[in-house]
C-alpha cells in the first residue's frame, strides 16, 4: 500500500522554506495535505490549530516559529501554482 504524501519535487519546494523541515512536512501530511495545490488553499491558523489539536499541545498554535514555517510553506505552495 502506497503512503500518500507530497511528491519528491513538492517536498523539495517545502524543505527550501526557512523553518520547514521534515517534521513540518510530516505534520502537514498527517493533517491530510498531499499536494502543494491543496496546501495553497489552506490558511495558517487553521493548520496550526489542527496540529495543536492532533498533538494535544498548544505549542504549534502559540509558537511564532511554527506559524512562520506554516505561513512560508503556504506562500511557497501559492507561488508554485
Amino acid at each position: 500500500m502506497a503512503v500518500e504524501g507530497f511528491s519528491a519535487e513538492e517536498r523539495a519546494v517545502l524543505l527550501a522554506v526557512k523553518g520547514v523541515g521534515a517534521t513540518v512536512v510530516a505534520r502537514l501530511e498527517q493533517l491530510g495535505f498531499h499536494s502543494l495545490a491543496q496546501l495553497a488553499d489552506a490558511e495558517t491558523m487553521d493548520i496550526v490549530t489542527q496540529a495543536s489539536a492532533m498533538l494535544g499541545s498548544s505549542c504549534w498554535r502559540n509558537s511564532p516559529q511554527a506559524r512562520a514555517a506554516i505561513s512560508g510553506a503556504i506562500d511557497a505552495a501559492r507561488k508554485a501554482r
